[in-house]
């Protein structure tokens, strides 16, 4: 189970974390229901340093090492969903950003995403373009005198859509993938609002439209050709490493609410816990969210190793992790019954939002088909 606040030895940027979701337990219900998190509280959480803190120090970050990152999602996470994806958004541009910009791209750019002065969105799905991004539409044009790219296209399912200053967009160039960086503040871009959406209610979630979108061609992140294959593909795991982490938190979380009902809960002169078929089903959850963390941990390490490992590490634990979450959440409604059904539920707000998280950053089944790709590769025949 994840540290305390006042845990000892901890460090300084998870117990942070550990504090800001203590203080948003009980206001993240009402958020949920509001459909946005206030300004006041992004604000508060960037001057914690958590936006993209995995940073290096010299682009305003902390060097947080994977683990201590994974920890501060976990307790986000555990209370709400959409802090924790305030958190991995701005990370997920930011770790692209860092990998793959120019140098004065990253000195321009990535302090004002570590500070938090600027909201970070990513711009990738689109209509018959979700799980298989090599299908986006969006267009990015070159002009004859190469000075500047024009952006056209519809993306939706934006976290943080309604609220980014800036967006890290996936489209083509021809029939090269191509990201480029665009301000939500130039002429063509316009947002429509998500609300009531199953899960992540509060993520600021936005359609947007970017209508002959003029941007400088330095927005233009790595070569064509790179968009998808390099750009995309580290934000979106760096993403999946985040939200693995989320899980991690959500399902420890509904462990521990099912398990304080369980006991203190009497039906029929005792415990519900001790009930067979209750306390095998808190068993069950428990495990699940325990392997889910060693897999998390695991998937931390092979990170440490440098920029690009641990990616079918990572991809598995985001996997186990949701799964994890989705189960620990349906059967903690189940255990707390109508308490686990009302509208400020912590349970029932995970319960929906675990089911998104086996969507987003890659579907469980597309998991599936890289890790069994994976398991292929290393024990089939060798050519």
């Amino acid at each position: 189970m994840r540290a305390t606040a006042d845990a000892p030895g901890a460090p300084p940027l998870v117990a942070a974390a550990a504090r800001f979701a203590a203080e948003s337990r009980d206001p993240a219900a009402d958020w949920d229901r509001a459909g946005r998190i206030p300004a006041d509280v992004c604000r508060r959480l960037a001057r914690t340093g958590l936006l993209a803190a995995d940073l290096p120090a010299r682009y305003g970050g902390a060097g947080l090492a994977p683990v201590e990152l994974g920890e501060a999602a976990a307790h986000l996470g555990g209370v709400c969903s959409a802090l924790r994806g305030l958190l991995t958004v701005q990370s997920m541009v930011a770790a692209a950003l860092l990998r793959w910009g120019t140098r004065e791209q990253r000195a321009h750019w990535l302090p004002r995403l570590a500070a938090g002065t600027l909201t970070a969105g990513f711009a990738a799905t689109e209509d018959g373009a979700g799980s298989a991004l090599a299908e986006v539409r969006t267009d990015i044009e070159e002009s004859a005198d190469g000075t500047e790219l024009t952006v056209t296209g519809r993306k939706k399912w934006v976290t943080f859509g309604q609220l980014a200053d800036v967006l890290l967009v996936l489209g083509r160039s021809g029939d090269k993938p191509t990201a480029v960086l665009v301000e939500t503040d130039r002429p063509g871009v316009r947002r429509e609002p998500v609300d009531g959406q199953l899960g992540m209610r509060a993520a600021g979630v936005a359609h947007l439209t970017l209508d002959a979108v003029r941007v400088p061609a330095d927005h233009r992140i790595a070569p064509p050709g790179a968009g998808l294959s390099h750009v995309a593909a580290t934000a979106l795991d760096h993403g999946r490493f985040t939200v693995a982490w989320g899980c991690v938190g959500m399902a420890e979380a509904c462990v521990a609410d099912a398990a304080a009902h369980a006991a203190a809960r009497v039906q029929g002169g005792v415990p519900l816990s001790r009930h067979q078929a209750i306390g095998a089903l808190l068993a069950r959850i428990a495990v699940d969210a325990a392997a889910a963390r060693e897999l998390a941990v695991r998937a931390a390490r092979a990170r440490g190793d440098g920029p690009g490992r641990g990616v079918t590490e990572t991809i598995m634990a985001k996997y186990a992790a949701a799964a994890a979450a989705a189960a620990a959440g349906r059967d903690a409604v189940q255990v707390l019954g109508a308490a686990g059904c009302e509208p400020d539920s912590r349970v029932g707000r995970h319960y929906r939002d675990a089911k998104v998280m086996e969507i987003i950053e890659g579907a469980q089944q597309v998991s599936e088909l890289h890790i069994a790709a994976h398991l292929v590769r290393r024990f089939g025949p060798r050519a």
